[in-house]
């Protein structure tokens, strides 16, 4: 994984943030569209999700990297370094339609497209399996981002995603010999263990839903 060079990049977007305020501005222009239902636990709702952009974003090369560990450990490499890959290229290949976006407002897009990416990946697991290949919830982290971004490109980026899904994996994959014996490799106890060494995977963001 090219964990690395992922932080530099992050951190290179920081330094733009830093020279222009391209983001806040952004986000706060998005204030007062926001879903009522999305719930703040400071009183400063622009900072609050400058700091969700942030982790949200920082998030992704500490996923990859304890993805792809925990797949060495277990033997489940074969199942989860391609999507480990396609999470990962949406940084450094990003799709066309990301053509002229800069800084964090970009990695904001990138991040979502690999936390989407895991996020449909694991509803297919769990249709197939009953357990999800790499075991992170950011659903809620994504219904924010999504709103975040705007929904007609965020729906743009959900295409992306299903596009990459559908050349991963179809419903023919789940019935191999393979992937069936794979099953026990998922559920077993010393995997479980394993993920739980990664608390940062289930940081708090600090932004939640509630009852709008």
């Amino acid at each position: 994984m090219k964990t690395a060079a992922l932080r530099e990049q992050i951190q290179r977007a920081h330094q733009h943030e830093q020279a222009t305020g391209q983001l806040l501005t952004h986000l706060e222009g998005q204030l007062a569209g926001l879903h009522p239902s999305i719930r703040f636990s400071e009183n400063d709702p622009k900072a609050a999700l400058a700091r969700f952009v942030s982790a949200y974003i920082e998030q992704v090369p500490d996923l990859l990297d304890a993805a792809a560990q925990v797949a060495a450990e277990a033997g489940i490499e074969g199942q989860v370094k391609p999507v480990l890959k396609i999470a990962e290229e949406y940084f450094f290949t990003p799709p066309r339609i990301m053509d002229g976006h800069q800084g964090l407002d970009c990695l904001l897009d990138e991040a979502y497209l690999a936390h989407r990416l895991v996020e449909e990946v694991n509803d297919l697991y769990i249709r197939h399996f009953s357990q999800p290949l790499i075991p992170l919830d950011t659903t809620v982290a994504n219904l924010i981002a999504h709103q975040l971004i705007g929904e007609s490109f965020a729906n743009q980026l959900d295409e992306v995603v299903h596009h990459s899904v559908d050349s991963l994996l179809d419903e023919d994959s789940f019935q191999l010999e393979s992937v069936q014996a794979y099953k026990d490799k998922l559920t077993a106890p010393e995997t479980g263990a394993a993920w739980k060494r990664w608390p940062c995977l289930s940081r708090q963001l600090g932004i939640g839903l509630g009852v709008a």
